[in-house]
């Protein structure tokens, strides 16, 4: 074990997802992490085409520090693993969890997917699929400044001086989808998705100063607009989001304990709301 900081402790571990194939973990967990505590499959940022386990370490560690036990994945990255290798991957790391096949969680612990930036993107798809495929069950969805429109035409995107060419973002959606073609697919593009309704709860952060803030918040408004339970949350600049939350992210950033809370009280939240759903259906 090594740790993270004064309340937060990870483990490294492996995951069989395949014949022959595996991928590496980080377990974060909180010394006084209840046995039911909610657990998250978390994928870090980079644009999909960068990033590993400790690019994902600010995030995973708020996480685990708002209550959660957190799995933090070091997904295939593009442009060696197109779309849609990296989500068929997490997509089995995320089953073997809720199957129980992994140990560090509790079997029936409400169970979430989380990320930031192109793990954003990931984690959005991921609750698509699992609603999709009626399974695994997912108590929320947590999506902070999620790349999920390949257009990069927002205002705030222009804000930024970034833009279709040129820029981390743009080369990153054009090494992750290969193709023009890949683009309309909705795992891909979520907030291209015509079929929101059915979705997990999901959280939503952005920040004033975040080039991705206006395709998360129309990604909120979408959900929504199809029933879907949203909080949304838009963070107070100079935050230096989204590029802040993984390249050595600060630890004195006031935006820190301001994500853990908002982190804490949608696990509270969420996991109510599932136990209370639960109860209906035994009765």
């Amino acid at each position: 074990m090594s740790g993270t900081d004064a309340k937060v402790i990870s483990s490294e571990h492996t995951v069989p997802i395949g014949e022959g194939e595996a991928v590496r973990v980080r377990v974060y967990r909180s010394a006084y992490a209840a046995p039911t505590a909610p657990a998250v499959l978390h994928l870090h940022g980079g644009s999909f085409v960068y990033g590993n386990l400790d690019s994902g370490r600010a995030a995973a560690t708020l996480l685990a520090d708002a209550g959660a036990i957190v799995t933090s994945a070091d997904y295939p990255l593009a442009p060696e693993h197109r779309f849609p290798k990296a989500l068929d991957t997490t997509f089995d790391i995320l089953s073997a969890l809720a199957r129980g096949k992994i140990s560090w969680s509790a079997k029936k612990a409400p169970l979430y997917v989380a990320g930031e930036e192109a793990g954003g993107n990931l984690a959005a798809a991921l609750a698509l699929m699992a609603r999709d495929q009626r399974a695994p069950s997912l108590a929320g969805q947590i999506l902070l400044s999620p790349m999920l429109d390949p257009c990069l035409a927002t205002c705030s995107v222009r804000e930024a001086k970034a833009g279709p060419a040129g820029c981390q973002w743009a080369d990153g959606w054009h090494h992750y989808l290969g193709s023009a073609a890949r683009a309309v697919h909705p795992y891909a593009s979520p907030v291209g998705s015509s079929r929101l309704a059915g979705l997990a709860p999901a959280l939503l952060v952005s920040a004033e100063d975040d080039l991705l803030r206006d395709e998360t918040s129309t990604y909120a408004r979408k959900l929504r607009d199809s029933g879907v339970p949203v909080v949304e949350h838009l963070l107070k600049a100079p935050t230096g989001w989204p590029c802040a939350l993984y390249r050595n992210a600060d630890p004195d950033a006031l935006w820190r304990g301001e994500l853990r809370d908002l982190f804490s009280a949608f696990f509270t939240a969420t996991g109510r709301a599932l136990s209370s759903h639960h109860q209906s259906v035994r009765t």
